[in-house]
C-alpha cells in the first residue's frame, strides 16, 4: 500500500545503478571441466548486470556550494539534514518472463512508473531522478516519459575531476587537492561550460600525451555528455538532492553483500530468487510477505475451504 501522504516528503526521489551477480558457467552434461590459465583482463568469472532502483520520498535541503565542498570533500555532513522516507528498493536481472526476455532496466523504470502513480497521484511532488553518467539508464529514462528533473550524481562528476586534476598535479598533493576544490566550485556554481573549456585549454598548453591525455578526454567527454544534467546551482537553490548515495548502498547491501560471498555463482532464477527476497526483507515488508504467502498457498491447497468453513459455521 502507499505510504500515508502525511507521512511522505514533498520531493519524490527516483535512482537507478547497475550491479553484477557472478553467474554459473553452464556446460553440457557430459562435457569435462575447461581448465586453463585466463587471459589478461579476464575476468575469474562472468557476470550478469542486476538493475537496482529506490524510491523514497524526502524535503528539500537548501544549501550553500560551501555547504557542499565541506561535505563531499571535508566529509562534513550537515546535522540537519533530512532523512529519506519510506524507501524501497528492488533489484531486476534480464530474464525470460512467460517466454520473452525482458531487461532489467525496463523492469525498474516500469516500476518508477508505478511508485510515481502509486505515491503521487495528483502530481502534487516534484519528482527528481538521481544518476551516474551510464547513458543506458538515461535513455530509458526517457524512453518512459517520466516527467522528472534529472540531476547528474556530484560524487561520480568528483570522480572525474580528480582524475583530470592527475593529469597535471601528483596524486595526494595540496595541488590536486586546489584543482578540484576550484572546479567542483564552479561547477556548483552552474559554470559548467567554462569548466570544460579550462581543461581543453591545459590540455593543449601542457601538450599532454598518452595515457595522460586520455585520462583527460574521458573526463571532459564526460562533462560534455552529462551537462544538461548538472544544473547544481538550481538544484542546490530549491533543496534537490544531487548524490545517489542511496542506490549506491543499495548496490552493496542488496546484491553485493550476499550474492558475491566467497565461492557464490548463481543461476538466473535462482539469483532473481534471492533478489526479490533481499528487496522484501529490506523494504520492511516480511511480514506482510509470510501473511500473503501463507493465504496464497491456502488457497492453492484448499480451494473450498472458505465455502466448507461458512456452511460447517450455519449448520452450527
Amino acid at each position: 500500500p502507499a505510504p500515508k501522504p502525511e507521512a511522505e516528503g514533498s520531493l519524490l526521489v527516483l535512482t537507478a545503478d547497475c550491479k553484477g551477480v557472478p553467474m554459473r558457467r553452464d556446460r553440457e552434461k557430459g562435457d569435462p571441466p575447461i581448465r586453463r590459465g585466463r587471459k589478461k583482463g579476464e575476468k575469474a568469472n562472468k557476470k550478469r548486470m542486476a538493475c537496482v532502483g529506490a524510491v523514497y520520498s524526502i524535503e528539500p535541503f537548501e544549501r550553500t556550494v560551501d555547504d557542499v565542498i565541506n561535505e563531499v570533500l571535508r566529509k562534513a555532513r550537515q546535522k540537519d539534514r533530512p532523512v529519506p522516507q519510506h524507501k524501497m528498493m528492488r533489484a531486476k536481472l534480464t530474464r525470460q518472463i512467460e517466454g520473452i526476455e525482458v531487461g532489467g532496466k525496463d523492469q525498474i523504470f516500469s516500476w518508477f512508473d508505478d511508485q510515481i502513480a502509486i505515491r503521487n497521484p495528483d502530481g502534487s511532488k516534484l519528482v527528481v531522478c538521481v544518476m551516474d553518467g551510464e547513458r543506458a539508464l538515461w535513455k530509458m529514462l526517457e524512453s518512459y516519459e517520466l516527467e522528472t528533473v534529472c540531476v547528474l550524481d556530484i560524487y561520480h562528476v568528483l570522480k572525474y575531476l580528480w582524475n583530470a586534476a592527475h593529469c597535471f598535479c601528483a596524486e595526494g598533493s595540496d595541488a590536486a587537492n586546489d584543482f578540484v576544490t576550484k572546479r567542483l566550485r564552479r561547477i556548483l556554481e552552474g559554470d559548467v561550460g567554462r569548466v570544460i573549456g579550462g581543461l581543453k585549454q591545459m590540455a593543449t598548453k601542457h601538450n599532454l600525451r598518452g595515457h595522460r591525455k586520455k585520462q583527460l578526454l574521458v573526463a571532459i567527454n564526460y562533462l560534455q555528455h552529462n551537462r544538461r544534467y548538472m544544473r547544481y546551482d538550481e538544484y542546490l537553490a530549491n533543496g534537490y538532492p544531487i548524490g545517489s548515495g542511496v542506490v549506491e548502498g543499495a548496490c552493496r547491501h542488496l546484491v553485493k553483500d550476499r550474492m558475491e560471498l566467497t565461492g557464490m555463482r548463481w543461476q538466473i532464477d535462482g539469483a532473481q530468487a534471492m533478489l526479490d527476497l533481499r528487496s522484501v526483507f529490506l523494504n520492511d515488508d516480511w511480514e506482510a510477505f509470510q501473511e500473503y504467502r501463507i493465504e496464497t498457498n491456502n488457497r492453492k491447497l484448499y480451494p473450498n475451504r472458505e465455502l466448507i468453513e461458512s456452511k460447517w459455521n450455519v449448520a452450527a
